[in-house]
């Protein structure tokens, strides 16, 4: 069973699980589907919003994808987000590509 097929069995079971959720993202990301990605991201977020590497990951996409605005929207997103968890390596990532983005 590839990847993808096993994540979606094990959300089936339980679709706000974190870690699965985000699995299958990267697991479409790695396969250049990345509007599933996204959208996997998305529905990860929406469950989890406290989940900072979803932030991170859906905003490189986006980035890659030349969405730009859309990236920068992601990475405010993000970067609420790690500072409500704390979570200051993925703050100053964050806000790296923030910036380097806005030049």
């Amino acid at each position: 069973m590839d990847k993808i097929a096993l994540f979606t069995q094990i959300l089936e079971q339980n679709p706000t699980d974190a870690f699965t959720r985000y699995g299958l993202a990267m697991a479409y990301a790695a396969e250049g589907k990345t509007d599933a990605a996204l959208a996997e991201f998305g529905v990860l977020i929406g469950h989890n919003p406290d989940y900072v590497p979803a932030y991170q990951m859906s905003a490189q996409t986006l980035i890659k994808l030349g969405r730009t605005e859309e990236a920068l929207n992601r990475l405010h997103e993000g970067i609420a987000a790690a500072n409500r968890t704390r979570n200051q390596h993925a703050l100053a990532e964050m806000e790296a590509m923030r910036d380097e983005l806005a030049v």
